[in-house]
């Protein structure tokens, strides 16, 4: 299901298994690409609707509604099945189908190591259809239409639950405020009041949102920042202009 949709290739385009799953971990990351001029797509692979609050439809809407207030240039919903994201054939070219369709120079997804088995079964998933986008020989529509071969020229991993150690630090000082609109977009998720018969879980107790922001204080605080995020690669990293990445002093 598209809810939004694309007017031309983006720079980027983020991957969660669940909606939310890039807010929480990216979503200001992603807003300082925007900031730079560049356009972000985003995918969720399932519609959340095995979670324990809220609903397929109502997670719909907030997703609509986070996409509206970050400024997405799209975001699709693949629904693969929430707690059924296997790794198949038919899921796999379903992502291929994605990458194709947005061309995209980032991707952005779950990290392989997480806590929860959705996250670590669609960061093998985009990682593989990252690699197999870019053969000509597997054939994909778009509609009626054949799309032409694509492969993603940087993957980056974010962090979830589990406390990995960053490769990059992404400076999001300036974006980070604006990223808690993206995520309280998905009010069914976090905790809303005090003596409120809901069942807990591990994202709407009181203290989870706090524990994201110091999560990011203490990111920031690793390069000299107010607030970080951080990312992992897969590949060494690979620099063509030295001074770009490790610029002189202003």
């Amino acid at each position: 299901m598209t809810l939004t949709a694309p007017t031309q290739p983006v720079y980027a385009l983020a991957f969660g298994a669940h909606p939310d799953d890039v807010e929480l971990a990216c979503g200001a990351t992603l807003l300082k690409i925007m900031d730079e001029g560049q356009q972000v797509a985003v995918c969720d692979l399932t519609a959340g609707e095995m979670g324990t609050l809220g609903t397929a439809e109502t997670r719909r809407m907030e997703a609509a509604l986070a996409t509206e207030r970050m400024g997405y240039a799209a975001r699709e919903q693949l629904d693969l099945g929430d707690s059924e994201l296997f790794y198949s054939k038919e899921n796999l070219h379903k992502i291929i189908r994605i990458i194709r369709k947005y061309q995209p120079e980032t991707v952005i997804c779950n990290p392989p190591d997480e806590r929860h088995p959705d996250h670590m079964k669609a960061s093998r998933l985009v990682y593989d259809a990252c690699y197999y986008a870019g053969l000509r020989k597997i054939e994909t529509l778009d509609g009626e239409q054949p799309q032409a071969a694509h492969r993603p020229r940087h993957l980056l991993y974010y962090i979830q639950f589990k406390q990995l150690d960053p490769h990059i630090i992404v400076d999001v000082s300036a974006t980070f405020e604006r990223s808690r609109g993206g995520i309280e977009a998905f009010g069914t998720q976090f905790h809303r009041k005090e003596g409120s018969d809901e069942p807990q879980t591990m994202i709407n107790r009181k203290e989870f949102l706090p524990g994201l922001e110091a999560r990011a204080r203490a990111l920031g605080e690793q390069i000299g920042a107010m607030y970080g995020e951080g990312f992992l690669l897969p590949t060494a990293l690979g620099i063509g202009h030295f001074t770009s990445v490790f610029p002189a002093r202003s």
